[in-house]
């Protein structure tokens, strides 16, 4: 569940008997929990896409910027799309297990 979809399931849960605090504490603990993993996993994949840019930089014979800007060639804009589309397939099986 996302942030907000906790927040609101805690917010919208009727007191109990002396117990209701307690769930609602444990319900935006959860929240917090899943928004903290959101924001580790966001920054995990910026780093594995601006590392896999600079890989594709090293392995490729030209330069990647000069064949974008200066060349508007449009095969290498295709292939780095593939190549973070391909990458943010496996990130995401990788975090859903």
């Amino acid at each position: 569940m996302s942030f907000l979809n906790n927040l609101m399931l805690a917010a919208a849960q009727p007191e109990a008997e002396g117990f209701g605090s307690l769930v609602s504490a444990a319900s935006i603990i959860t929240a917090i929990r899943a928004f903290g993993a959101s924001i580790v996993y966001s920054l995990l994949g910026l780093v594995m896409f601006a590392l896999a840019y600079k890989v594709l930089g090293l392995i490729l014979p030209f330069s990647i910027r000069k064949e974008l800007e200066e060349d508007q060639n449009t095969a290498v804009g295709i292939v780095l799309g593939c190549m973070m589309l391909g990458l943010s397939i496996v990130i995401a099986a990788a975090i859903h297990g």
